[in-house]
């Protein structure tokens, strides 16, 4: 892609921080928006890079949770509740289970899936799947999932509630958005609505979640790409950096407001917000005024 300026940083970084926590794929929005600044596609390594940004916001915002799991699985695993495998996985026979423990463990178990599939699709995310038509495609069929979850899910079951299968289903929907239009809380929370879980219950386990997976794929495709910054097709460092301060502040302000919104409203506005999104970016593929397939890809 062309060079990309200091305002086209600027704005990819609020665009990334505006669509990560939402169910919309800030991926696709990124994609799309890259196109339309003149600059083309920005990669799924600036994509990786910058959302090293807003994952920085879920560890500032859930900073409290995080230590709260961190000591119990360390509690747990030491043999605070005793030595046999069930005490160090947090759930003791004889005492109550430490659902912080627990938790841990799932979110680890959860990211199985997307590390798996992530590596053995690398060749695919970073070409093929950044295909725009597809991305179309994608942005549709789970908005109608997302729509469907949102109406038939029971909506009544507390993440103290998650199992260890739960926790895998929630990683494999979330691995589903290696493919851009596909939305990495999009995925998580159509499937936790369609599992029972509440809304917010879904959201928070998706944040979570995506702690290890993108704090992963981003700081691998950083130090994938160090030697490569600034050369040709490539954003330079600088531009890489600032896109992902701006990432980092926003994202913060759209996580306090997400998670009010989800706990009052349904998630249809999301759904028709994707439809809609979809619909224009069919329209730029038909007039030629974006390419569906990146300058750099060979699907």
């Amino acid at each position: 892609m062309a060079d990309i300026s200091a305002f086209d940083a600027i704005v990819l970084g609020l665009v990334q921080g505006l669509t990560e926590f939402l169910p919309v794929s800030s991926s696709a929005h990124l994609r799309i928006v890259g196109d339309l600044l003149g600059g083309g596609d920005p990669g799924a390594a600036f994509t990786a890079i910058t959302q090293l940004g807003t994952e920085t916001a879920v560890l500032l915002y859930f900073r409290r949770d995080i230590k709260r799991i961190v000591l119990a699985w360390w509690a747990a695993l030491r043999g605070t509740y005793g030595t046999d495998l069930r005490s160090r996985l947090g759930a003791p026979r004889t005492q109550p289970v430490d659902h912080d423990a627990l938790m841990a463990w799932f979110i680890a178990l959860g990211s199985v899936p997307i590390v798996v599939l992530g590596l053995a699709f690398q060749d695919s995310i970073e070409t093929t799947f950044r295909n725009l038509w597809l991305v179309a495609l994608m942005l549709v069929v789970f908005a109608l999932l997302l729509g469907w979850a949102d109406r038939v899910g029971s909506k009544s079951r507390p993440l103290d509630l998650l199992t260890p299968r739960h926790a895998l289903q929630f990683g494999l929907w979330q691995a589903l958005a290696l493919i851009p239009g596909v939305s990495r809380s999009g995925g998580t929370i159509t499937g936790g609505l369609l599992m029972g879980y509440t809304r917010e219950a879904a959201a928070r386990y998706s944040f979570l979640l995506a702690i290890p997976a993108v704090f992963g794929s981003g700081l691998y495709q950083l130090v994938g790409s160090v030697g490569d910054f600034g050369d040709p097709g490539t954003p330079a460092l600088g531009a890489t950096v600032l896109a992902t301060l701006v990432a980092f502040f926003v994202g913060y302000l759209v996580i306090i407001a997400f998670l009010k919104i989800v706990s009052t409203f349904s998630y249809m506005p999301f759904v028709w917000y994707r439809l809609g999104l979809a619909a224009v970016v069919v329209l730029l593929l038909v007039t030629g005024t974006v390419d569906a397939v990146p300058a750099t890809a060979t699907p």
